[in-house]
């Protein structure tokens, strides 16, 4: 019996080996080079010298860093909770029977097959002034005074809500997919009982249908956490990080000082730390749910 189970494991094993042989090079080993270069002064053409701690040092008493770890924090609190929202309701839209139904479902999920950079550079088109859309809606609706003018990518403020806009567009259609299929497994009887016991559709939303909804809520909400956390390229490519740098996220600053400051050791220090921050926030998010899964 002790020599089947020894064959079964070595033959798992041997199957298993071409995925871990191909995961340890591409990537552990690259993970196991990026902490090695934190650790010394080193650029794109080759590592010139061991500095020790130093750039940790530094990068604990650089203002950018943190002022770019805020700015990603910002994009965070403001992106998530709306993106929950916002699926949640796309979703009870798309899953009531209607004839509109499957259109539904094409439309909110349609953005989502685009490129972050086609999607960025729609934004950049969304919201010019003068020529944009949203200016021009709004002139047309008469919500804004002709000759005035929202410079929603140079003003800071406008800024951030023009970034989210893109962003919830451009993403909410995976995390709507998700919602959806949720709502679907959740059994037809359970609402017709609601019904005959005069459930009105208030109650059964927050009664029957949030609740089953909690456990890809708790997901989509870490999911949604990390991604935002790691914007770049849309912010990018929208605002550079203007005005001011005042929109610019760790990654772009990370970005910035390897490849444009030619500092490599020095961004790689700071996307070890951005890690080990998405690594905490992991963290925590599992002891949170492991927790109140026991108390249930």
């Amino acid at each position: 019996m002790r020599m089947n189970k020894l064959r079964a494991d070595v033959q798992a094993l041997l199957f298993l080996l071409p995925f871990l042989v191909i995961y340890g090079l591409y990537t552990i080993w690259p993970m196991i080079k990026g902490v090695e270069m934190t650790f010394y002064k080193w650029t794109l053409i080759r590592k010139m010298k061991y500095i020790g701690w130093d750039n940790y040092t530094k990068m604990f008493h650089d203002q950018e860093v943190w002022a770019a770890i805020w700015h990603s924090t910002i994009f965070v609190l403001i992106t998530t909770p709306t993106m929950i929202v916002l699926a949640i309701v796309l979703a009870l839209i798309a899953n009531r029977k209607s004839r509109l139904q499957k259109f539904y479902r094409s439309v909110f999920f349609l953005p989502s097959v685009l490129s972050v950079a086609v999607a960025s550079y729609l934004g950049l088109f969304i919201f010019q002034p003068y020529m944009g859309f949203v200016n021009s809606l709004l002139h047309l609706i008469g919500l804004l005074p002709s000759g005035t003018e929202l410079f929603w990518l140079t003003e800071l403020n406008l800024s951030w809500v023009a970034l989210s806009v893109i962003t919830l567009w451009w993403t909410v259609g995976f995390n709507f997919i998700l919602y959806l299929s949720a709502m679907q497994d959740i059994p037809d009887e359970i609402y017709e009982a609601a019904r005959l016991d005069g459930a009105s559709d208030r109650h059964v939303f927050w009664k029957i249908t949030l609740p089953y909804l909690n456990p890809i809520t708790k997901t989509i909400t870490m999911l949604q956490i990390i991604a935002s956390f790691k914007v770049f390229l849309q912010i990018y490519i929208i605002t550079g990080g203007g005005p001011l740098d005042k929109t610019r996220p760790i990654i772009q600053l990370i970005y910035t000082t390897g490849f444009r400051k030619n500092d490599l050791g020095y961004a790689a220090t700071m996307s070890y730390v951005v890690f080990v921050i998405l690594l905490v926030l992991s963290a925590i998010q599992y002891w949170m749910n492991n927790r109140k899964g026991a108390q249930a």
